[in-house]
């Protein structure tokens, strides 16, 4: 790392010459541009979020706890966002389904998010995880009984992209063609296109019908747990507390299956250290975590005054995004080859503090559930393409792959349920 001067961006508006976000999810090899960040800026670099608009890329370990932990100095309310506040953020801006304000558990801090995450973490709590377990693993033995005797199949399209749809959907009570329309809004909220506006409020359509039919025949699904939570003061909140849990839920734990599929196809080591069982399960879900978080950049925190971090002159307003990916590779705290270390979970992946992710322990069941199944069914699966042809999805936030087409040969009968 260069030890002059970090630099400031003339009059902390413009946008010349700074790396995009978007070209950072898109890059084949993202840790070299944050090799080429740190050594330009150091652990906190200025970036664009689209044409006009920057932010700080928030990389090193040690200060992306800082933000996260001090919700006194980085609030998580976008209404302190000051480029929106100013007019540089327009409001039909694709950024707006990922970074405006809603009024939900994750534009809130202090005993406001208090509130509203309680009915989260008791609804994640109320989850029968070894009914989740058995439900999870019959899923995946139906889709891929479902592309069985084609002998080839696309691995996200048909199965990981599924997977956490079907899961946590049936966690909700909804039934299958709402299930897909929510898959379809999903995919161009996370894409903060132009078309993400109007993929999020099909979304929220679509949970806004499932929770008014719910009302008047409660049962055991989430969807009632949450119209019935003391700590949800109307519909709105309801609303918006399944909007938190189901897009966060799905979009992330596809990309965890479709991520830990990707390895076991394209890289040998990974491969051979799972099938010949000297990498459990989860110690390699682990070592996903660290080299490709679900969420590669987390939105935002926003700095309530002037302040320094990582070098960096913040000023009030200022949006930080949460480079999880680039903190876990801080040169700092970890030396780049997380195969050496299994078991260790001190990975950023999760986020940290009092916006950490709520879902873990039900996102690793159905993920280890996922690949566990591909793993026991697809002993011979084979991908059909070179490894540097698979695409990403377009995207500021994730790195998703676009598909995963393989072939293989009849595949194994299913295992037996676990705790049958």
């Amino acid at each position: 790392m260069t030890s002059s001067p970090p630099p400031v961006c003339p009059a902390h508006t413009t946008t010349a010459g700074l790396t995009s976000l978007s070209e950072v999810t898109a890059s084949a090899d993202p840790h070299s541009v944050y090799r080429r960040l740190r050594e330009e800026w150091g652990p906190v670099a200025r970036v664009e979020l689209e044409p006009g608009v920057a932010a700080w890329l928030v990389m090193g370990y040690e200060e992306l706890l800082t933000i996260t932990r001090n919700e006194k100095l980085y609030s998580r309310d976008a209404r302190n966002w000051g480029d929106f506040q100013t007019g540089v953020v327009p409001p039909d801006s694709g950024l707006g389904p990922m970074m405006f304000w809603r009024a939900n558990v994750i534009g809130a801090d202090g005993e406001e998010h208090r509130r509203l995450r309680r009915p989260l973490d008791d609804g994640v709590s109320s989850i029968d995880q070894r009914r989740l377990r058995r439900s999870v693993q019959a899923m995946c033995s139906d889709l891929i009984d479902g592309f069985a005797d084609r002998g080839r199949a696309d691995l996200v399209a048909e199965y990981a992209q599924s997977i956490p749809l079907l899961a946590i959907a049936s966690l909700f009570g909804l039934d299958m063609a709402e299930r897909y329309e929510l898959l379809a809004g999903l995919a161009a909220l996370f894409g903060s296109a132009d078309d993400s506006q109007a993929g999020n409020r099909r979304f929220e359509e679509v949970l806004a019908d499932v929770m008014n039919a719910r009302r008047s025949a409660l049962s055991d699904d989430l969807t009632s747990g949450f119209l019935a939570h003391p700590d949800l003061r109307d519909d709105s909140e309801v609303l918006q507390s399944m909007v938190v849990m189901i897009s966060a839920g799905q979009e992330t734990t596809t990309i965890w299956i479709a991520r830990t599929l990707q390895l076991m196809l394209t890289d040998p080591r990974f491969a051979g250290r799972m099938r010949g069982g000297r990498l459990g399960i989860d110690d390699a879900l682990d070592e996903v975590l660290w080299r490709h978080p679900p969420m590669t950049h987390m939105p935002a925190r926003y700095a309530l005054r002037d302040t320094e971090l990582g070098g960096q002159r913040i000023r009030k307003g200022d949006a930080l995004i949460l480079g999880l990916a680039a903190a876990n590779d801080d040169p700092r705290i970890h030396d780049g080859d997380p195969s050496a270390e299994p078991g260790n979970r001190s990975h950023l992946a999760w986020s940290a503090g009092p916006h950490a992710c709520p879902a873990r322990i039900p996102a690793r069941l159905i993920t280890r559930t996922a690949v566990e199944t591909a793993l026991h069914r697809l002993p011979d699966v084979r991908l059909e393409i070179p490894a540097d042809e698979i695409a990403l999805r377009p995207s500021p936030w994730t790195r998703c792959p676009v598909s995963l087409p393989v072939t293989f040969t009849r595949p194994l009968s299913p295992a037996p349920p676990h705790g049958a």
